[in-house]
């Protein structure tokens, strides 16, 4: 009997032993069990949650247009006065409703954010830009390239791309000067693998003519990354001009593009006759812009807006902003600006696919005029070194703080390109008097001067490799 019980004994536990074995190892090789729970993420790694692998369709030519044989071989030129070879674009051009002059004005000069030539993986994370503790600050290095890549010989090639001829400045010391932000370091800029990243891909930046001057960077330092140049070419033949607002860049070997969407506001610009019958421009808060719909066939977007909202009527709000059919006799530029900006993050939310395209929102470029403003005699001829102390370093607009506010109550996820830190020591970095008028074998401007966009190579090559540092880091 004693045997016996021994047996039973020995049996139940074998059985048990078993079963606990056989349960062990069901959750130790159960699919859910291997993966970290997001809470595990959020509490190690509090920047970056993610998303799953999903494929991208390959490029194709908007609406239709096909490229222009003629011009492959032709090279990108800045001159205002070669209109396009496939005639006028007043069908896709955007018009501006401004009467006044342009204060855009100066030189016309997923999982981890890995990109390759089949999937694209979306942080989808809205607190923290990628790249580094922009929110914190950061500091220039003397002696680094702003294009990110060093060298001499890099740099006299950069200046020989088409869309930077004309400068005029003769002082090259502005090149010297590198963005480092806090706790981490930026990856140099390499063109061919940015473009390998991008292949198949449209990357559009829309918004005004800040982002037009980042747009013409990004096209020269990616230029660098093509053996063969003339494989680079807008579509349609055009010439970028201030008169413009929409460009494709076709790179040919990687079948992807580069665009340039202007859109002033992000919303809809619009005119009104008053009681005399002339016609007064209007914006429509409330209503996204009427290029949006060229924005739902990108890739990767970086948008803008800013600078348009600190002059003339916008700034007054008189008989100028509509929600509806309202106009407000009189309205605050500040909270237009807001609703503005929510306008555009329900369309984001709406609209894009997180999963397939990538939104990057590029923060507020200073400018840095002296004894007035853009229209009123402000001027910055002479400057050749950067601020290194001061009150500006710490200058952060309410428009900043508005922009992060918007991103953070979006469902999708915006990458914030915080420049403004990086761009409040760059007093030395802006056209001023050269980008106009020809004297002397130079382009100079008695009247105005250009304290607001930036000379390039220069300053929005910095706001490139940021971008590049995106894809790169994650």
């Amino acid at each position: 009997m004693a045997n016996s019980s021994s047996f039973n004994h020995r049996y139940t536990v074998i059985t048990s032993l078993f079963l606990v074995s056989f349960l062990l190892t069901i959750f130790l090789f159960n699919k859910r069990a291997l993966e970290p729970t997001l809470y595990f993420y959020r509490d190690f790694f509090p920047q970056t949650t993610t998303a799953s692998h999903i494929s991208l369709p390959n490029f194709t030519l908007p609406d239709s247009e096909e490229p222009v044989v003629s011009v492959i071989h032709q090279p990108i030129s800045q001159n205002e006065t070669i209109e396009s070879k496939t005639g006028d674009d007043s069908r896709n051009m955007e018009v501006s409703t401004e009467n006044e002059d342009d204060p855009d004005g100066g030189v016309n000069s997923g999982e981890d954010l890995i990109y390759n030539s089949t999937n694209v993986e979306v942080s989808s994370e809205n607190k923290k830009d990628p790249d580094g503790d922009l929110e914190s600050g950061g500091d220039l290095e003397s002696g680094g390239n702003l294009s990110g890549n060093g060298g001499d010989k890099l740099m006299e090639s950069l200046k020989s791309c088409d869309l930077y001829k004309g400068n005029g400045r003769k002082d090259s010391d502005y090149l010297k000067w590198r963005w480092k932000p806090n706790d981490c370091d930026l990856p140099r800029f390499n063109a061919t693998d940015f473009l390998t990243r991008l292949r198949g891909k449209r990357l559009m930046l829309v918004g005004d003519s800040m982002n037009r001057n980042q747009f013409e960077s990004m096209l020269c330092l990616l230029r660098e990354g093509l053996p063969d140049k003339s494989k680079m070419f807008e579509i349609h033949g055009r010439r970028i001009t201030k008169g413009r607002g929409y460009y494709v860049f076709k790179f040919v070997d990687f079948k992807c593009s580069v665009e340039f969407v202007r859109s002033h506001f992000l919303v809809k610009e619009g005119v009104r006759k008053n009681a005399q019958g002339s016609s007064n421009p209007t914006l429509s808060i409330d209503v996204i812009d009427k290029t949006a719909g060229r924005w739902k066939r990108a890739d990767i977007l970086v948008f803008n807006t800013g600078h348009w909202w600190t002059h003339g009527k916008t700034a007054r709000g008189k008989n100028y902003y509509k929600e509806g059919d309202y106009l407000y006799p009189k309205f605050d530029a500040v909270e237009a600006y807001r609703r503005a900006l929510r306008t555009w993050g329900k369309w984001i939310d709406k609209n894009v696919n997180p999963k397939k395209q990538l939104v990057f929102y590029r923060g507020y470029s200073s400018a840095h005029f002296r004894g007035g403003d853009w229209d009123s005699g402000g001027t910055c001829n002479g400057e050749t070194e950067p601020v290194l102390r001061g009150s500006i370093l710490n200058n952060y607009p309410v428009k900043m703080k508005i922009v992060e506010e918007v991103i953070q109550e979006m469902k999708n996820p915006v990458t914030l390109l915080n420049v403004t830190s990086l761009t409040n020591f760059r007093k030395d970095g802006h056209p001023s008097i050269f980008g106009k008028n020809v004297t002397a074998g130079m382009k100079v401007s008695s009247r105005r001067q250009d304290c607001s966009h930036w000379c390039l190579p220069g300053v929005p090559d910095a706001w490139n490799e940021l971008i590049y540092a995106t894809l790169v880091q994650h």
